[in-house]
Protein backbone atom coordinates (compact mmCIF):
# COMPACT_ATOMS: atom_id res chain seq x y z
CA UNK A 1 0.00 0.00 0.00
CA UNK A 2 1.48 3.42 -0.95
CA UNK A 3 0.29 6.74 -1.93
CA UNK A 4 1.30 6.47 -6.06
CA UNK A 5 -0.82 3.33 -6.57
CA UNK A 6 -2.10 2.59 -10.16
CA UNK A 7 -5.88 2.41 -10.73
CA UNK A 8 -7.17 -1.47 -10.81
CA UNK A 9 -10.57 -0.13 -13.07
CA UNK A 10 -12.60 -1.79 -10.67
CA UNK A 11 -13.45 0.74 -7.81
CA UNK A 12 -13.39 0.09 -4.37
CA UNK A 13 -16.73 -1.35 -2.83
CA UNK A 14 -15.99 -3.13 0.58
CA UNK A 15 -19.61 -4.49 0.55
CA UNK A 16 -18.55 -5.78 -3.14
CA UNK A 17 -16.42 -9.51 -3.15
CA UNK A 18 -15.92 -8.79 -7.12
CA UNK A 19 -13.93 -5.39 -6.86
CA UNK A 20 -10.25 -5.09 -5.99
CA UNK A 21 -9.00 -4.99 -2.24
CA UNK A 22 -7.36 -7.01 0.43
CA UNK A 23 -8.98 -9.75 1.89
CA UNK A 24 -8.55 -9.14 5.50
CA UNK A 25 -7.64 -4.99 5.22
CA UNK A 26 -9.23 -2.05 3.83
CA UNK A 27 -6.89 -0.71 0.19
CA UNK A 28 -6.00 2.47 2.50
CA UNK A 29 -3.24 2.31 4.59
CA UNK A 30 -3.04 3.22 7.83
CA UNK A 31 -0.70 6.03 8.31
CA UNK A 32 -1.49 7.97 4.70
CA UNK A 33 1.28 9.47 3.18
CA UNK A 34 2.08 12.62 4.81
CA UNK A 35 0.67 11.45 8.09
CA UNK A 36 1.64 13.11 11.34
CA UNK A 37 0.60 14.38 14.39
CA UNK A 38 0.95 17.65 15.98
CA UNK A 39 -0.20 19.77 19.20
CA UNK A 40 -2.28 22.25 16.94
CA UNK A 41 -4.69 21.57 13.89
CA UNK A 42 -4.43 23.75 10.63
CA UNK A 43 -7.32 23.94 8.19
CA UNK A 44 -7.22 24.37 4.04
CA UNK A 45 -8.75 27.11 1.82
CA UNK A 46 -9.96 25.73 -1.89
CA UNK A 47 -7.07 25.31 -3.86
CA UNK A 48 -6.83 27.51 -6.68
CA UNK A 49 -4.91 28.06 -10.21
CA UNK A 50 -4.30 31.35 -12.09
CA UNK A 51 -6.16 29.20 -15.16
CA UNK A 52 -7.96 26.12 -15.83
CA UNK A 53 -6.61 25.45 -18.98
CA UNK A 54 -3.28 25.96 -20.22
CA UNK A 55 -0.85 24.99 -23.32
CA UNK A 56 2.22 23.01 -23.14
CA UNK A 57 5.02 24.94 -22.37
CA UNK A 58 3.04 27.69 -20.11
CA UNK A 59 3.51 27.23 -16.14
CA UNK A 60 0.60 26.68 -13.84
CA UNK A 61 0.34 28.50 -11.30
CA UNK A 62 -1.13 27.14 -8.09
CA UNK A 63 -2.08 28.28 -4.78
CA UNK A 64 -4.27 27.85 -0.92
CA UNK A 65 -4.52 29.44 2.15
CA UNK A 66 -3.62 27.57 4.90
CA UNK A 67 -4.81 28.62 8.43
CA UNK A 68 -3.75 27.54 12.37
CA UNK A 69 -6.91 27.13 13.75
CA UNK A 70 -5.53 25.55 16.92
CA UNK A 71 -4.24 27.48 19.91
CA UNK A 72 -0.50 26.67 19.65
CA UNK A 73 2.04 27.89 17.16
CA UNK A 74 2.86 24.84 14.57
CA UNK A 75 4.39 23.81 11.48
CA UNK A 76 2.72 22.07 8.26
CA UNK A 77 4.01 20.08 5.47
CA UNK A 78 2.01 21.56 2.71
CA UNK A 79 2.15 18.98 -0.07
CA UNK A 80 0.82 19.24 -4.31
CA UNK A 81 -0.29 15.99 -6.05
CA UNK A 82 -1.02 15.71 -9.64
CA UNK A 83 -2.89 13.14 -11.35
CA UNK A 84 -3.30 12.63 -15.40
CA UNK A 85 -6.93 11.47 -15.70
CA UNK A 86 -6.30 9.73 -19.10
CA UNK A 87 -2.65 8.50 -20.59
CA UNK A 88 -1.35 6.52 -23.04
CA UNK A 89 0.13 4.42 -20.31
CA UNK A 90 -1.41 3.84 -16.68
CA UNK A 91 -0.43 6.37 -14.47
CA UNK A 92 -0.69 6.99 -10.72
CA UNK A 93 -3.69 7.71 -8.50
CA UNK A 94 -1.18 10.52 -7.03
CA UNK A 95 1.78 11.97 -7.88
CA UNK A 96 3.44 14.33 -5.55
CA UNK A 97 5.14 17.17 -7.15
CA UNK A 98 5.74 19.57 -4.88
CA UNK A 99 5.99 20.55 -1.32
CA UNK A 100 6.72 23.44 1.63
CA UNK A 101 7.38 23.60 4.85
CA UNK A 102 5.40 26.57 6.86
CA UNK A 103 5.20 28.22 10.36
CA UNK A 104 2.26 29.36 11.75
CA UNK A 105 1.51 31.46 14.90
CA UNK A 106 -1.88 30.51 16.17
CA UNK A 107 -4.68 31.75 14.23
CA UNK A 108 -2.81 33.32 11.53
CA UNK A 109 -3.38 32.64 7.93
CA UNK A 110 -0.41 32.09 5.05
CA UNK A 111 -1.20 32.12 1.12
CA UNK A 112 1.51 28.96 -0.55
CA UNK A 113 2.18 29.06 -3.52
CA UNK A 114 3.43 25.98 -6.27
CA UNK A 115 4.36 26.74 -9.85
CA UNK A 116 4.25 23.29 -12.11
CA UNK A 117 5.73 23.50 -15.11
CA UNK A 118 4.75 20.76 -18.46
CA UNK A 119 8.11 18.78 -16.74
CA UNK A 120 5.42 18.29 -13.49
CA UNK A 121 3.06 16.78 -15.59
CA UNK A 122 5.44 14.44 -18.23
CA UNK A 123 6.01 10.79 -18.20
CA UNK A 124 7.90 7.76 -20.16
CA UNK A 125 5.55 6.66 -22.84
CA UNK A 126 5.93 3.14 -24.30
CA UNK A 127 8.36 4.06 -26.93
CA UNK A 128 9.93 5.67 -23.60
CA UNK A 129 10.06 9.02 -24.99
CA UNK A 130 10.04 11.73 -21.79
CA UNK A 131 6.70 14.10 -22.21
CA UNK A 132 3.57 15.29 -20.97
CA UNK A 133 0.24 14.47 -23.36
CA UNK A 134 -2.57 17.29 -23.59
CA UNK A 135 -5.24 16.26 -21.10
CA UNK A 136 -7.00 16.75 -18.16
CA UNK A 137 -4.88 16.65 -14.55
CA UNK A 138 -6.57 16.86 -11.37
CA UNK A 139 -4.01 19.40 -9.17
CA UNK A 140 -4.26 18.18 -5.17
CA UNK A 141 -2.92 20.46 -2.35
CA UNK A 142 -3.20 18.84 1.46
CA UNK A 143 -1.43 18.14 4.28
CA UNK A 144 -1.49 14.67 3.62
CA UNK A 145 -2.03 12.49 0.33
CA UNK A 146 -5.68 11.43 1.62
CA UNK A 147 -6.49 14.73 3.09
CA UNK A 148 -6.56 16.92 0.07
CA UNK A 149 -8.58 19.83 -2.26
CA UNK A 150 -8.81 19.19 -5.86
CA UNK A 151 -9.19 21.42 -8.96
CA UNK A 152 -9.27 19.92 -12.66
CA UNK A 153 -7.37 21.59 -15.51
CA UNK A 154 -7.14 21.24 -19.01
CA UNK A 155 -3.23 20.96 -20.78
CA UNK A 156 -3.46 21.65 -24.35
CA UNK A 157 -1.37 21.81 -27.33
Amino acid sequence: IFYSEKNTGRPFNPASKWTSKYLDLPNSPQFPFGFGLSYTTFSYGETKVDKKTFRRGEPLHVSVAVTNTGSRDGEEVVQLYVRDLVGSVTRPVKELKGFQKISLKAGEQQEVKFTLTENDFAFFTRPMKFGAEPGEFDVMVGGSSENVKMVRVRMEE
